[in-house]
């Protein structure tokens, strides 16, 4: 069945179709974290929050912003620019290819770096820089070089953090105006020359060295003050071993010499007697080590004199061990003095 199309309904079809599209247009779905600029016949109208959101079509146009990704192709990084009219509020990093600064010592390195950066206010990102990746970049590259210049290469080696540090705080002004908040900085690489990196592990071999032969010295001062306090500690520790052993000697032959005399009496004639028996005793302990000198011995003139005190003592009343034992048996049956020293000297006789 057939139906005439008259001029109205045609004209309210274009209509209803016209506003199909215009609804169709005007309905922006914005995505979380994400954001649009919207111009109102050129000018700034509104920013876009994540939701549904209405604007007139052909009136109302998103403005789109300039961005510049780096994409690595091997060795090389190929730059990729792109007008996006969504703003991605999140956090995102730009790694820019390396960059070649000269440090205080005349040392040309190739730098390569990672910047992130979080867009904060979209519309100074959008009407206060041209474009604003760009400009982060040339100031993150400029802003290098002038830390870097400062330093010599060792100390760059030494202080990335402190480096990294210096680039954010000195790019956090700029970019603030642009809408751009800098999070951090990343000093990821360090290249040299070949004839400065070869100096450079000769430097380190010979600084290992050093510190090699510093700590073998070191230890073996160590070890030899540890042997010396060890041997004057064990100097001293003979030093009074032998005090108390010649203490303890002395006292013994004081104690006999003291017994002998309580045994034969301490008359002048008798205390030589004693003190010659001793003198012998002492030069026939030499005599050993004299002969070991030479072949030929010679007896000075008061050894004889000396070993016929001893032969007088043998004959008068023995040796003075005798003479002391039988003065403790003589104590000890509580006899005379003199009759104990008699019988041992008649005993020794017809012995």
């Amino acid at each position: 069945m057939d139906f005439p199309l008259s001029p109205g309904l045609i004209l309210s079809l274009i209509v209803v179709v016209m506003g199909i599209l215009i609804i169709a247009k005007g309905l922006v779905i914005v995505r979380q974290s994400e954001v649009m600029v919207i111009e109102r016949l050129g000018s700034f109208s509104r920013v876009l929050e994540s939701g549904i959101n209405i604007i007139i079509p052909f009136i109302e146009q998103p403005r789109a912003i300039t961005m510049i990704r780096y994409k690595k192709m091997g060795e090389e990084y190929l730059p990729l620019t792109s007008d996006e009219v969504r703003i991605d509020r999140r956090e995102t990093v730009m790694d820019f290819p390396g960059q070649p600064v000269v440090t205080t010592d005349n040392v040309t390195v190739t730098i390569n770096g990672a910047l992130y950066y979080q867009i904060i206010d979209p519309k100074r990102a959008v009407y206060e820089v041209e474009n604003m990746s760009q400009a982060v970049e040339v100031l993150a590259k400029t802003t290098l070089r002038s830390v870097v210049g400062k330093m010599e290469l060792d100390k760059l080696f030494e202080s990335r953090a402190e480096v990294n540090n210096e680039i954010q705080a000195s790019m956090e002004e700029p970019a603030s105006k642009w809408g751009v908040k800098i999070s951090r900085v990343e000093v990821q690489d360090i290249a040299m020359p070949e004839e400065v990196e070869s100096a450079m592990r000769l430097q380190m071999a010979a600084e290992r060295k050093r510190r090699a032969t510093v700590t073998e010295a070191e230890g073996e001062k160590s070890a030899a003050i540890a042997m010396a306090q060890g041997q004057r500690e064990s100097a001293i520790l003979n030093a009074e071993g032998d005090k108390e052993s010649a203490i303890l000697r002395a006292q013994g032959e004081q104690e006999s010499i003291k017994l002998v005399l309580n045994a034969i009496g301490e008359s002048e004639e008798n205390k030589r007697t004693v003190v010659g028996y001793l003198l012998g005793q002492s030069y026939i302990k030499v005599l050993p080590t004299m002969a070991k000198d030479g072949e030929r011995v010679f007896v000075p003139y008061e050894s004889s004199a000396l070993l016929g005190s001893m032969g007088m003592f043998r004959e008068m009343a023995g040796s003075p061990e005798d003479t002391v034992g039988q003065h403790l048996k003589s104590s000890a049956s509580q006899t005379g003095l003199r009759s104990g020293m008699m019988g041992g000297a008649g005993s020794g006789s017809g012995s």
